[in-house]
């Protein structure tokens, strides 16, 4: 029974670094945006809190160093995008391989790097509990946060004037501008805080989740959070549960290895990937279904005037 309820708490905290990335990306996608940089300005992110931990010894401060690169980069891509009208598809491609190169050549100096040890957290009272209280209730505040986090963003998007704005500008730009909303500075805002949210979980996994400098680190995290947006139908708590549910199979691979399973490390290792592509691959089979709540604008270049 504990091994399970150890497993619970490894998803919950796996599963946060998807939460928030996803959240962030789909704020983006509401407005009409994809970017397709996450994984870029995840792990630029993750160098930039990593960097900031080693020379402040303060995980808070690498948290607002990540949002920092993380909406820098997406308020460049939110202007070639938004402003120039380049292809989004091709400029998130082009994000997503910068950060990854440009990371990499930033950590050169870090890789041996350690950090302070992380502080102690309990939920009084509840972390006294038999079995559930270790697992469960002495986690990272970011992990309560990201539920928060979905919480607020169902109330933002559904209970506020601010989100049904945004929402019609995802859904029909003209319409919006039209009515005298500026579209370009809303796709702008949504765009910046999507790339800090990714940059938020970006600095999560290299002073919380993984306390190291590794390149590449993020490890494909990033698309998943892309591919968690369409699996979510565009929902913040469907995005909420499909990260735990992701964050489980990522976890799975070690407790079977635990538990003494022959399986090739190699066949664990790809089974988060692989959960991906079989979701979407489900989801895909009903393209109506998709069409009916996806954004109507998603993707497609704003030209006011016309």
């Amino acid at each position: 029974m504990e091994s399970y309820a150890l497993l619970l708490g490894a998803t919950l905290s796996a599963g946060t670094v998807l939460a928030l990335a996803a959240l962030g990306l789909l704020i983006n996608e509401k407005a009409g945006i994809v970017n397709l940089g996450a994984e870029g300005m995840m792990l630029c992110a993750a160098i930039a809190g990593f960097a900031a931990v080693v020379h402040t010894g303060s995980t808070w401060l690498g948290f607002a160093a990540g949002m920092g690169a993380g909406a820098l980069l997406a308020a460049i891509f939110g202007l070639l995008v938004i402003w120039l009208n380049t292809n989004q598809y091709a400029t998130g491609l082009a994000l997503s391989l910068f950060g990854a190169g440009f990371s990499a050549f930033l950590g050169l100096g870090y890789v041996q790097a350690k950090l302070p040890e992380l502080p102690k957290y309990a939920i009084p009272g509840l972390a006294d509990l038999p079995v559930v209280g270790p697992a469960l209730f002495t986690l990272h505040p970011l992990v309560y946060g990201a539920v928060v986090l979905a919480i607020a963003m169902v109330w933002f998007l559904y209970r506020t004037r601010a989100g049904l704005v945004l929402r019609a500008v995802g859904e029909s730009p003209s319409s919006a501008h039209a009515l005298g909303y500026p579209v370009r500075r809303i796709r702008l805002m949504a765009v910046v805080f999507g790339g800090a949210m990714c940059g938020l979980a970006g600095a999560y996994i290299s002073t919380v989740y993984t306390p190291l400098w590794v390149e590449g680190m993020v490890s494909g995290r990033g698309w998943i959070a892309l591919a968690l947006t369409t699996f979510a139908t565009w929902r913040p708590a469907r995005v909420l549960l499909g990260a735990y549910l992701f964050g489980g199979v990522t976890m799975l691979q070690f407790h079977l290895q635990a538990t003494g399973l022959q399986v090739p490390s190699q066949v664990l290792s790809m089974l988060p990937y692989l959960a991906t592509i079989v979701v979407l691959v489900l989801i895909s089979r009903n393209p109506t279904w998709i069409r009916a709540n996806m954004p109507a604008s998603l993707g497609k270049p704003f030209y006011p005037g016309s």
